[in-house]
């Protein structure tokens, strides 16, 4: 026996075929909206959205990573909330995914990245195939100027969660 077959071993415990589980990633197609001036609070942008099919993973879990860039082509004074949905078959309206993402900006002239994630885990629901989405919400009574949300992409991996 050589050095070697240690690591070719078809008994190893720690890899079994019965235990593996797929990985699922998916990007969405960018998005981009421009913010007019005086946007009224509570006015919502539809940025970029992805489905998804998780009925090949038992209890999934998914990482949902989004990330855009923020262009002040006018001063521009707001605060704009970003929230990620999900909407499964069967369901009439999406619902929030984790928190929602304030970004807040006084600028006569700027240009920035906005990024962040969230997981949805746990739920233990017999949904298989969703369609999660990203939202604009101005959430300041008036912003001031133009804001351009650009390249707004949303990735996903998904795996298998944990035993419900």
């Amino acid at each position: 026996m050589n050095s070697m077959s240690k690591y070719h071993d078809n008994n190893d415990d720690c890899r079994k075929e019965k235990d593996l589980c797929p990985t699922i990633i998916r990007c969405s197609t960018p998005g981009a909206v421009t913010l007019p001036a005086a946007t009224v609070l509570g006015t919502a942008f539809p940025l970029t959205a992805l489905s998804l099919n998780t009925s090949r993973l038992k209890n999934a879990c998914v990482k949902l990573e989004f990330a855009s860039n923020l262009v002040a082509t006018v001063a521009f004074t707001g605060t704009i909330n970003f929230q990620v949905f999900k909407q499964c078959r069967g369901q009439s309206t999406p619902v929030p995914v984790g928190p929602a993402f304030t970004f807040n900006l006084v600028a006569l002239l700027a240009s920035e990245t906005f990024s962040f994630f969230v997981c949805d885990c746990g739920d233990c629901c017999s949904d298989d195939c969703c369609t999660y989405s990203v939202i604009a919400t101005v959430t300041s009574a008036v912003t001031v100027g133009t804001l351009s949300i650009n390249n707004a992409t949303l990735g996903a991996i998904a795996t298998c969660g944990t035993i419900c």
